[in-house]
């Protein structure tokens, strides 16, 4: 009986903790927003998708870490004859070096490069794209990481997230694999927008004196897309730090707001609060079973997931 109950407290805790880490937004944001990268890359040095994004994840701490944050370093690779820039950063031993990029797109090929390029790593190449669980145990065996539960953990984050989904994918959004970690100002887009990501969609804050043909012709999309992205005419004038999407927008708000609908506050719209969650305003009028004349009033409870 002891035995039963302990199991069963085992399970209890196992199952909190993978609800929890399942829907950690951290998480959830950076798979997002590099998905489409780690597809890109797997595509040229078949190195599997789930693999590329459980080692981002795990090493960098979802972007959070300050190897990442300081050198755009999301792959922990140290400076093993690298003569770029550099950063120091304790680890194994104090102050190791470790390579620094300029984004996270330099981090990624120099990462895809890294096994690819290396004999210690040319057995891994001899797997299935598909077999996760071989490249975990493999990157292990051939020494990247000391951390004994190292093939343990890639595994857990892939299943968790069903990273593995990505590793039969054909084909990715090549707008945002390339503009992927221009979440803020890079080097190479000063004096440019910075893209955010947000629900599946890019976007930037429009600036005084920007128009749909300013922004298209900058982000080398057509103008008058971006205006039925937004659901706007191609002539509307822009207002100063408002969101234009780039893409077309979803249906529905990230899964976190699906048991938390939006309580209206003053200056509010349809079009403002379907703008703010990145979804379609005729699919906010039907979530919510509203006719197009209604006129919303403060307080008003709306679902937009």
């Amino acid at each position: 009986m002891k035995r039963t109950v302990t199991f069963l407290l085992f399970l209890s805790f196992a199952l909190s903790g993978f609800s929890q880490m399942r829907y950690n937004q951290k998480y959830q944001d950076y798979i997002e927003e590099y998905k489409n990268l780690a597809i890109y890359e797997m595509l040229r040095y078949n190195i599997p998708a789930s693999i590329t994004l459980a080692q981002g994840l795990f090493e960098s701490g979802a972007g959070q870490s300050e190897l990442c944050r300081k050198g755009n370093n999301h792959f922990g690779i140290k400076c093993h004859g690298w003569t770029g820039r550099k950063v120091y950063h304790d680890d194994d031993e104090t102050n190791e070096c470790f390579r620094a990029y300029k984004d996270a797109i330099e981090s990624f090929e120099d990462h895809s490069k890294f096994l690819s390029n290396s004999q210690r790593y040319s057995r891994l190449f001899k797997l299935r794209r598909t077999d996760y669980k071989g490249w975990a145990k493999g990157l292990k065996a051939c020494g990247y990481a000391t951390n004994p539960q190292y093939a343990n953990k890639l595994i857990q984050i892939i299943e968790l997230y069903q990273l593995n989904q990505y590793d039969h994918a054909k084909k990715y959004d090549k707008f945002l694999a390339h503009h992927s970690g221009a979440i803020e100002p890079a080097e190479a887009r000063i004096g440019l927008h910075p893209i955010h990501i947000y629900n599946k969609n890019y976007y930037i804050h429009a600036r005084k004196g920007d128009t749909f043909k300013s922004i298209g012709e900058e982000t080398e999309l057509s103008y008058r897309k971006i205006a039925k992205y937004n659901e706007r005419n191609k002539k509307d004038a822009l207002v100063e730090g408002e969101v234009i999407y780039l893409k077309k927008k979803q249906k529905k708000a990230l899964k976190q707001f699906k048991n938390r609908p939006h309580v209206v506050k003053p200056g509010e719209s349809m079009y403002s609060i379907a703008q703010m969650y990145g979804i379609r305003l005729k699919s906010l009028y039907k979530k919510n079973k509203l006719d197009k004349d209604y006129q919303i009033k403060v307080g008003d409870k709306l679902r937009v997931y």
